[in-house]
């Protein structure tokens, strides 16, 4: 049952402009005659400075993921790939080691929290079924497993064999650990044309790889210079991932004792 949890591990693969208006303007008409139609143009909106002026590419990389594993939570939205197998991801992790979100798995969905060193998820029979298929249980197995979870929480007490990749991905810096870990990944970048995420203004950041791979990368021109997106193309695993609600608080509730099933207990083939 503990291996269930390993499908988890694609998530580790792992992210408005100022408009100036003018005021406007009062014509007094001339005496005696009507005045003549007068067109008045707003002046143009006044582009922002560029924060990173006089920066490489390679130099705002390093600022970015500086500030992003500076970051104390963010939300996370999108589209992660391992081995060819797509994984929707929304959830919002701190550097407490909590979270809560959602993850959708060959059109099965499962809520996942984690609070107090304690997981727990919730999948619906599609989610399970498609997790414990790729785990090669037997069956009759599954369809057993299926029912006893059927609307109810597994819940995985810290420290359980095969659950290692779960603490990983409900660990802010355990997640975020991997962008600084590799130095050469993020050399040779070039920066792109400026755009918005979110309303969010963003440099734009391009690693282009032989074999066709292109990885790009948004950063916030607004105050810290967040990693807001990524999006992959080409190569093994594409994917495209929103980090947001940085340094926000994550609140998690913990499931009602009575609807949840200990994996310990399943473990030993006792009664839940």
């Amino acid at each position: 049952m503990a291996s269930h949890t390993t499908t988890l591990r694609a998530t580790g693969i792992v992210a408005a402009a100022l408009l100036v208006g003018g005021a406007p303007v009062a014509l007094a008409p001339a005496a005696h005659a009507a005045p003549p139609p007068v067109s008045v143009r707003a002046p143009s909106p006044t582009p922002a400075p560029d924060p990173f002026k006089g920066l490489t590419a390679d130099q705002i990389g390093d600022k970015a993921v500086a500030a992003t594993q500076s970051a104390t939570s963010l939300r996370m939205t999108g589209r992660v790939s391992s081995g060819g197998q797509p994984l929707d991801v929304d959830f919002s992790v701190s550097d407490k080691s909590e979270c809560t979100g959602a993850i959708k798995l060959q059109g099965g969905v499962a809520e996942l929290r984690r609070t107090g060193g304690v997981t727990y998820m919730k999948g619906d029979e599609a989610f399970w079924r498609a997790s414990m298929t790729s785990q090669g249980m037997p069956p009759a197995q599954i369809d057993a497993t299926i029912e006893l979870l059927k609307g109810r929480w597994l819940k995985i007490p810290q420290g359980q064999p095969g659950t290692e990749d779960l603490g990983s991905v409900c660990d802010l810096k355990s997640l975020l650990a991997d962008l600084g870990r590799n130095k050469e990944e993020r050399t040779g970048l070039v920066r792109g044309p400026d755009g918005e995420v979110k309303g969010t203004p963003v440099a734009t950041l391009v690693k282009r790889k032989t074999g066709g791979e292109t990885t790009t990368v948004s950063v916030s021109e607004r105050g810290k210079p967040y990693i807001l997106k990524t999006v992959k193309t080409g190569g093994t695993d594409p994917g495209s991932v929103v980090l947001s609600d940085y340094d926000k608080p994550v609140k998690v509730v913990t499931p009602p004792a009575d609807q949840t099933v200990d994996l310990t207990k399943l473990d030993q083939g006792t009664p839940a």
